[in-house]
């Protein structure tokens, strides 16, 4: 696939202030500012709307075509029942065990300031990730996309819970986004998704642990994205694309992770079932998120509203009370 390139250039404006609103974080001006469209010729729709619903999504997911002609399947998908999507049966990937290392070397952290350095990034963000360090993990499952919209409408209609999106405005379905992941939600809303699903099923789900969800992401070769050592716009949905919304999960699967998860590094930020704490051998971060909401659950991943420094398999960071963090989730189930 040809390499596309930065839709949108990183501004120097990275850091949250409460000053500046969240288009200026994003180097936007408060004007109308066209985004990323991503529209076909109508013949080729019509083409397209002749598909059935196995072919779409193999070019959903296909990394040859272009994006527009993906994203288009999706849409179609949308509409038609993505086969890839079963709340009751999400597809789920063996991650093996043993002694793995996560974090960042105390060592490398000059290194990714100075590759970040457009992003104009507060150290401590990235010292969050210090030191590198052993944890042993028991063989696990993780989810090969994060929730979408579609399952976790199946969630509400079954439990009867009441916790509908933030983004669903007056809690309507978005049905045109249907295979999109869910966001809006705050970190007990996964938990309580978790847990439904795991008594529903009878199986173990629940929300990965920061290690686990690291590992997925990295690999056992310590990958900085999912793909590999360098970023590449093409291959995750994070601001530098241009979409500046969520999309079809799986849509970029040349960003496939080293175990097959889709998703990793943009589309949405994702909760995992750890509270911020300092690794062994680090020092507490009391950063402008703690200053902001004290303790907090930890996200992982990019999302469509932030750049490529949350797209890092190692970032550690939260939802921070504005609407540019957008919030979703991923299970993971325990053997």
């Amino acid at each position: 696939m040809a390499m596309e390139k930065h839709f949108y250039s990183p501004p120097f404006l990275a850091k949250a202030s409460p000053e500046l609103s969240d288009r200026a974080l994003l180097g936007l001006p408060e004007s109308y500012t066209a985004t990323r469209e991503l529209h076909l010729p109508e013949d080729q729709l019509r083409a397209l709307a002749q598909f059935d619903r196995l072919r779409l999504v193999a070019l959903l997911e296909s990394q040859d075509e272009p994006l527009a002609r993906r994203y288009q399947a999706g849409r179609l998908l949308a509409l038609y029942g993505d086969p890839r999507l079963d709340a009751l049966t999400p597809q789920m990937l063996d991650v093996h065990g043993g002694e793995v290392c996560i974090g960042l070397d105390t060592a490398e952290l000059d290194a990714i300031m100075d590759r970040l350095a457009d992003l104009n990034l507060d150290r401590q963000w990235i010292a969050k990730e210090t030191p590198r360090h052993r944890v042993r993990l028991e063989p696990y499952r993780i989810a090969r996309y994060p929730v979408t919209n579609l399952e976790y409408r199946t969630f509400l209609q079954l439990s009867g819970e009441q916790r509908l999106p933030d983004n669903w405005f007056l809690g309507r379905y978005p049905a045109e986004q249907a295979n999109h992941p869910v966001s809006g939600l705050r970190a007990e809303d996964a938990d309580c998704y978790a847990t439904w699903l795991a008594e529903t099923t009878g199986r173990c789900f629940r929300l990965p642990s920061e290690a686990e969800w690291e590992y997925a992401a990295a690999g056992p070769q310590n990958l900085e994205y999912p793909w590999g050592q360098q970023f590449l716009p093409d291959h995750a949905n994070t601001a530098e694309a241009g979409l500046l919304q969520t999309t079809p999960v799986g849509l970029f699967a040349c960003g496939a992770s080293p175990f097959g998860c889709l998703d990793m590094a943009g589309n949405v930020e994702e909760y995992v079932a750890d509270d911020y704490r300092p690794y062994p051998g680090g020092e507490q971060v009391n950063d402008d998120l703690i200053a902001a909401v004290g303790n907090h659950r930890v996200a992982r991943g990019g999302s469509f509203s932030r750049f490529r420094d949350l797209a890092r398999a190692t970032r550690r960071h939260g939802k921070f009370p504005r609407p540019i963090y957008v919030m979703g989730f991923r299970l993971a189930e325990s053997l």
